[in-house]
């Protein structure tokens, strides 16, 4: 399905807000990896018994909670979400939108006892980001998608369709999502392409990287020519281990930060590091030109999306559905990327874009091409041990740095 683009003054002002004020949803994770990994390792115990989807009452009851990460939603000088305001007209259904995501974990750790006896967790559908939503189908915490009432999931980008965790894509579909990468400071550091180049002597204590280990190990592994989406084994996650904690116990690397390694890139701490597309892309607006620049390394980036689904106790499973088919409309998706600045999963939007700001639709961390998302791999879904090993490892090299 399309739909006409609204007036392209409204969403010229749309987008000219958000340059103005966005900040990168993933600021909020800022601080959090040391809890957060805590929590990862309490809360990977899998279920014994099979839980069965809540019934579904979307017939009686037109309404619909929808838990998400903070500005993550194209949003007006009033504060109203305008797509979500149109698909409240259109469908009939009325949306209670919850800022309730600030990270993973946390969440998982607020709503787990509820999922564990399949209760409703006062959200229908939520987007988590893809290693978590493998956590959740794995324990059965997720209804199986309808997939008649989400026609405009055909308009998926191919590259996202069948994912390991989630095979057919029968428990989600992606919202939004961004690459890991590596950004420098144009004036004071020659180019940086590869991770290798991060361990130069002229960078010496002025790299930072991510406390997310998924993206920070991730791009080491595939430095190392490891296929992170594919079943690489502990002896290949540990030797990409190995190089982060000579980097960390050399001094090379000055911080391992959450989103605060942006103010690292700011006030010169730190000139080049692994880090998340959109915040460069924030970085260079409010700078007023292109200081910091982001690359693709030549080994390869991790991309991860935030993902729907529909928690097993939903009682509003086909609200939710149709809720997911209308920003699966090609305009729609556009009007929310024009305004969150994160890569949208959905075929067309790239031509709906082109009629709301041809520069937007050109940027690839927006928009990414067949050539630039071939540059990116997925960060496997890991079993319950993995996690606690994986974790448990990488949570030692940050204690003892």
């Amino acid at each position: 399905m399309h739909r006409p683009l609204p007036e392209d003054p409204m969403i010229r002002s749309l987008i000219a807000q958000a340059k103005r004020a966005q900040i990168s949803r993933r600021a909020m994770l800022a601080g959090t990896g040391a809890g957060a990994t805590a929590l990862a390792l309490a809360a990977c115990s899998t279920g014994s018994e099979e839980l069965s989807p809540a019934e579904d009452q979307s017939e009686s009851d037109k309404t619909l909670n929808w838990a998400n990460w903070p500005l993550y939603i194209d949003e007006d000088e009033e504060g109203n979400y305008p797509t979500l305001e149109r698909f409240q007209e259109e469908l009939g259904i009325e949306v209670n939108y919850l800022i309730d995501v600030d990270d993973n974990n946390s969440y998982f750790a607020k709503v787990r006892d509820q999922l564990a006896l399949g209760q409703d967790i006062g959200a229908d559908t939520v987007c988590l980001t893809d290693w978590m939503v493998n956590r959740w189908i794995q324990l059965g915490y997720t209804q199986e998608l309808n997939k008649d009432n989400i026609p405009n999931a055909s308009n998926l980008v191919a590259s996202l369709q069948d994912p390991a965790f989630d095979p057919g894509r029968a428990h989600s579909l992606p919202w939004q999502g961004g690459f890991a990468g590596i950004a420098y400071n144009v004036e004071e550091t020659g180019e940086v392409r590869s991770v290798s180049d991060l361990w130069r002597s002229d960078l010496s204590g002025r790299v930072g990287v991510l406390s997310e280990m998924r993206d920070t190990i991730g791009v080491i592994m595939l430095e190392n020519g490891v296929d992170i989406s594919g079943d690489f084994s502990a002896d290949e996650f540990n030797a990409a281990l190995d190089v982060f904690r000579e980097q960390v116990e050399s001094g090379q690397i000055r911080n391992v930060r959450g989103n605060a390694y942006t103010e690292d890139l700011v006030n010169g701490d730190t000139l080049a590091a692994i880090c998340w597309s959109g915040d460069i892309t924030l970085l260079n607006f409010e700078a007023g030109y292109e200081k910091w620049k982001f690359v693709l390394p030549e080994g390869g980036a991790t991309l991860w999306n935030d993902n729907f689904l529909i928690p097993i106790g939903s009682p509003r499973k086909t609200n939710a559905e149709t809720l997911i088919n209308y920003y699966y409309e090609p305009e729609v998706a556009a009007e929310v990327a024009a305004w969150v600045n994160y890569i949208t999963p959905v075929e067309g939007a790239y031509e709906a874009a082109i009629a709301i700001d041809p520069e937007l639709a050109e940027n690839q961390l927006i928009f990414p091409n067949a050539d630039t998302l071939a540059q990116a791999k997925i960060f496997r879904g890991l079993t319950a041990q993995e996690e606690n090993e994986f974790q448990s490892a990488f949570q030692s090299i940050l204690l003892g740095s």
